[in-house]
């Protein structure tokens, strides 16, 4: 049982390494809107995040279980996993589905960090959530394909050497089904950049490493193909779960972090010759926070359990995800509350922390969405899109 906690260790050495980074190294970077390069490398070098690729590849072999304590530590000691979680996830697709060739050539450089893969091109501007509306599209010329098309909200694409890039290959009107005809290319941004792909930074609410990005006839080689052309909608759909625990993980990070602040600020800070923390218009709101983190934990941990052992998880997965979420959300809001004025001054790390954790109400996957899901998929109801 979760409460029974068995991976204390792993906690404490997550816990011990990121006090080398306290708040003000996070709250510098986010001034500048720099990248985390310190933090990324040490975590590399423990060898955090590789921990989701095979022993046999390099990596720790470890389940969606602790891949999650790792990124929910990150997040309660006040750092952003957001900014290198997918270089522990992304690769699942390549584990996967990739050819036997692929998955030696990249996964034992992705474990030890030599290489990055932490960008997945799938939005795209005019199609929103729609993925199979997507109009990148990659032509096979011989053992080229060429590509042409635009990417946006593309996290961390300046910081990744390789890109799991979402195509059409087989143009929508000639599919019996909107899902086929998408396949997944393996990128090498390195070779590319310059030489028809063009990356352009987003600045945006919280530091995050956004970018948009344009193909124009940018060649590639045939064997960067993942798998078989016109399944990668189904690829893409296989690796979801395991993002959807992982961001629920980093969910309840941020909603315990913001409770941990704001209770200690409502015990300290005194206004009528007592602590706030006495009103019950302060203490309830966090109890009530606390209690919606804990059970959003419930849900991760349920679903991480059944993720890994191979069994079906995709609704715990999206609920997880939702609740999480939502319990974060509303603890930061508590916590600027409780902090009143000071919750908005930046000294204080509240308002960059409301920041990032606002992203996961929509992003990867927006609330709306989720519900959308669990009302045609678990309750049998008329499919709403």
């Amino acid at each position: 049982m979760p409460g029974v906690d068995l991976h204390q260790d792993l906690r404490t050495a997550v816990r011990d390494l990121c006090k080398a980074f306290p708040d003000t190294y996070w709250r510098e970077l986010d001034v500048q809107r720099a990248y985390p390069e310190a933090f990324v490398k040490a975590l590399t070098d423990a060898g955090y995040l590789a921990a989701l690729i095979p022993e046999e590849y390099g990596g720790s072999g470890l389940g969606v279980t602790e891949a999650s304590i790792i990124l929910e530590e990150i997040n309660r000691s006040g750092g952003n996993a957001g900014a290198c979680h997918a270089q522990m996830y992304t690769m699942g697709t390549l584990l996967r589905h990739g050819s036997d060739a692929q998955k030696r050539a990249f996964l034992p450089k992705i474990a030890t960090g030599a290489l990055r893969l932490q960008a997945f091109g799938v939005s795209e501007p005019t199609t929103g959530s729609d993925t199979t509306q997507l109009k990148t599209l990659a032509v096979r010329t011989g053992n080229t394909y060429v590509i042409r098309g635009q990417k946006v909200w593309i996290s961390r694409a300046e910081h990744s050497d390789l890109l799991l890039l979402v195509v059409r290959t087989t143009p929508i009107e000639e599919v019996k089904k909107r899902t086929e005809g998408l396949s997944i290319l393996l990128v090498d941004m390195r070779r590319a950049l310059g030489h028809g792909l063009t990356i352009r930074p987003i600045r945006t609410m919280m530091n995050h490493a956004t970018t948009e990005l344009f193909f124009d006839d940018l060649e590639v080689p045939a064997d960067t193909l993942v798998g078989d052309e016109g399944q990668g909608f189904r690829y893409l759909i296989d690796g979801l779960n395991a993002e959807r625990i992982l961001i629920a993980a980093e969910c309840v990070g941020d909603g315990r972090w913001f409770i941990e602040r704001a209770t200690r600020y409502a015990k300290e800070r005194v206004v009528f010759n007592r602590p706030i923390g006495q009103n019950q218009g302060v203490q309830f709101p966090i109890a009530r926070a606390h209690v919606n983190v804990e059970a959003a934990d419930l849900m991760r941990f349920k679903a991480a359990e059944l993720f890994d052992r191979g069994d079906p998880c995709g609704s715990e997965a999206n609920m997880a995800k939702l609740l999480a979420a939502d319990a974060s959300w509303e603890a930061a809001n508590v916590a600027v509350q409780t902090y009143g004025g000071f919750g908005f001054a930046e000294e204080y790390d509240v308002e960059r922390k409301f920041r990032e954790t606002r992203l996961y109400q929509v992003a990867p996957i927006s609330t709306n969405l989720i519900l959308a899901f669990i009302g045609e998929h678990v309750l049998g109801l008329p499919r709403s899109y």
